[in-house]
């Protein structure tokens, strides 16, 4: 490893699994000091473990992301533990696979606070300690949903339709304070949140078969791939990379 992240204090949220546990691995291996928040307490637990046992630095804090007391307790844990975050990874997330007439105020409520504020609340409580250390950088999770439409996932693709402009405006504004802010969007993952979609949108007839899926984008993305992406935005490699939008994705979007 080249340890394009070293010494550096990070935060990865939802990254007791999936594209989460990758990206908290990668960067660990690439010496940043990471702090693991999810609310799947003993799969986060036991991700800082694996880190630590092959000889990097990690930490775990439960919290609901969207809840800004666990949030703000959370990002303290990491600032007591670390030292203040420089880098975010705002990758915590969930979806709703269903008929939008199907879709209830309760499925909205719960998806926007899951997927969009918990950006809000995750980067408003880290921002502080990187202005002070002079500068950080942010990634947040967004999809190839926010611009290509899915049936049944209108709640889906709205919530990140919303992180795309969050990952834009957040860059336009701290800018000129060394604070850079990207998204990711990736097609069909192959984790346990990816296979889930999949399934639910074949029981709402939804092509999306190995076919489909081959036709689409090759194959699906694995998981250490987005988190390749996401270190690639938080590295000095992406210096004059901010308020961009990487699609990881085999060309889906480019169909």
């Amino acid at each position: 490893m080249s340890k394009r992240l070293d010494g550096q204090a990070a935060v990865v949220s939802g990254g007791a699994t999936g594209c989460g546990g990758a990206a908290a691995r990668l960067f660990a291996a690439e010496g940043a000091r990471v702090t693991i928040v999810d609310i799947q307490e003993e799969a986060g637990a036991a991700v800082a473990e694996a880190i630590r046992r092959v000889g990097g630095q990690a930490s775990f804090a439960h919290a609901d992301v969207s809840e800004r007391d666990e949030v703000e307790a959370a990002v303290a844990h990491a600032a007591e533990t670390f030292g203040p975050p420089t880098l975010l990874f705002n990758h915590a997330g969930s979806i709703v696979v269903k008929p939008f007439l199907d879709t209830t105020d309760a499925d909205y409520d719960r998806l926007m606070d899951v997927n969009v504020r918990s950006m809000f609340l995750m980067t408003r409580a880290v921002l502080p300690g990187m202005l002070e250390a002079g500068g950080g950088r942010i990634v947040c999770t967004s999809s190839i949903s926010a611009v290509a439409g899915t049936p049944m996932e209108v709640l889906y693709a709205t919530t990140k339709g919303a992180v795309h402009m969050f990952a834009r405006a957040v860059a336009v504004e701290f800018r000129d304070r060394n604070i850079r802010c990207n998204a990711i969007c990736p097609g069909f993952i192959d984790t346990p949140h990816g296979r889930r979609e999949v399934e639910a949108l074949t029981r709402c007839g939804i092509d999306v078969s190995e076919a489909a899926i081959a036709a689409q984008q090759g194959r699906m993305c694995r998981p250490e791939e987005v988190a390749s992406a996401a270190l690639f935005l938080l590295s000095d490699e992406a210096s004059f990379v901010n308020g961009a939008h990487l699609f990881v994705d085999n060309g889906f979007t480019a169909l």
